[in-house]
């Protein structure tokens, strides 16, 4: 009898452990699978950002602005950050009315974009750390997936004047 007491114990012991390598497995796909989404919906919204400024630029603000849009617009994968950062710096070299419908959905476009790449950072380096884990890293549980990338772009917020109600 004393012998069955060590095979219970042993039992439930690798039950617990296979309960939290399943728990833990759940979690990291779960983190993946939303890190995942997270991009797409950055990219979704990088892509409202440079057509709204894109026409802005075809009605008002001329070549170069039109032109960092439509490059930003282009963009593969490789050359992503550079085009949108370079799209932001021409955004901020031209004066905002926000009373002017096109000039609010740029606005509105870049602050959509801001809050949508603070979550995808989040995210990623939610993903990130829970793919680091020791445990997650000895039983290769993130392995269907590619690491999660951050999207480093300067802050796409732009600046709306002093005297005009944001709200």
């Amino acid at each position: 009898m004393p012998g069955m007491w060590w095979l219970v114990g042993t039992g439930l012991v690798l039950g617990l452990v296979a309960a939290y390598l399943i728990w833990t497995a759940g979690r990291v796909e779960r983190l993946q699978a939303r890190a995942e989404l997270a991009a797409r919906a950055l990219d979704a919204h990088l892509l409202r950002r440079a057509a709204a400024a894109a026409v802005l630029a075809e009605r008002r603000y001329g070549v170069e602005l039109y032109a960092a849009a439509r490059i930003a617009l282009d963009a593969v994968p490789d050359e992503r950050e550079a085009a949108e950062n370079d799209l932001t710096r021409q955004l901020r070299t031209v004066d905002l009315d926000p009373a002017d419908r096109d000039c609010a959905a740029v606005i509105a476009a870049s602050r959509r974009l801001a809050l949508a790449r603070q979550v995808h950072t989040d995210l990623v380096r939610d993903a990130r750390s829970a793919r680091g884990r020791p445990v997650v890293r000895l039983f290769r549980m993130g392995r269907r997936h590619s690491w999660p990338r951050y999207f480093d772009i300067d802050d796409p917020t732009l600046a709306v004047p002093a005297d005009v109600p944001t709200g």
